[in-house]
């Protein structure tokens, strides 16, 4: 008997497996006002016969999810969003040249139109993630902050302008980037707020920050599954995000 979907999985199977994903410990680069996870181990096989660590973490930790919730009164939590919401075709903006010689870059809205006179025209109901590279960084905490002397930070982030255009001129599902916040550093201590991404996740959209190895992908084609648990009334989870890439990239 042939099963349609197994014959699927073996086909993608034979695709390239991209991991997003970062590795965390008590250690990794994290928001500053939080605490690094603490991890224990109650039981070993040497001594119990099993193995089980006890695990301490916020829950925008490592790479991670944002439900709406996060930021915004009265919208959904994490174990209300749909599976598949969670599984989306994946368009990657590289900006990491324009990054690397100025880490306070802002995505302008100037920027996405720009990018689509080259690639085309951001389709709706896809993941748009912003390549800046920052992830190279880590797990080096002082290098991720990157603050100067007066202890401001300088990373770079999406503009509300452009996140508006793909909201509401693209209809995008949902965005993604290498860096603690939506917002450049710049703008937060600017707007005294992270506007960027109070808006993002106000118009019941998540997004997935501190993305891994957006520099192994194509600027379109991809797919993007973001895997998390699913605790009750959360505003967001460590996640694992991979990608799977088509045999032949897209220009």
């Amino acid at each position: 008997m042939s099963y349609p979907l197994w014959a699927q999985l073996a086909s993608l199977k034979k695709s390239r497996w991209v991991d997003l994903t970062h590795t965390f410990n008590a250690q990794s680069p994290h928001f500053s006002a939080f605490e690094g996870a603490q991890v224990k181990t109650p039981f070993t096989v040497q001594k119990d016969g099993f193995f089980v660590q006890e695990w301490s973490f916020v829950t925008q930790y490592g790479t991670h999810i944002d439900a709406p919730i996060h930021f915004v009164e009265n919208q959904r939590y994490l174990h209300e969003l749909e599976l598949q919401e969670l599984v989306l075709p994946l368009i990657v903006l590289d900006f990491s040249q324009e990054v690397a010689q100025n880490s306070d870059f802002i995505l302008t809205r100037e920027h996405l139109i720009e990018w689509e006179s080259q690639h085309g025209t951001i389709e709706a109901d896809t993941f748009v993630a912003f390549r800046s590279d920052w992830s190279k960084r880590w797990p080096d905490h002082d290098a991720f902050e990157n603050k100067d002397l007066n202890g401001q930070q300088h990373l770079p982030g999406w503009s509300l302008e452009a996140i508006q255009f793909l909201v509401e001129e693209r209809h995008i599902a949902a965005i993604g980037h290498e860096t603690f916040d939506t917002d450049a550093s710049i703008d937060i201590a600017k707007n005294g707020d992270i506007v960027g991404e109070r808006y993002i996740l106000g118009q019941d959209r998540y997004q997935i920050e501190l993305l891994n190895n957006l520099d192994q992908l194509p600027s379109r084609g991809a797919i993007i599954y973001n895997i998390s648990p699913k605790p009750d009334n959360a505003p967001g989870f460590p996640v694992r995000s991979f990608a799977i890439v088509p045999d032949i990239d897209s220009p």
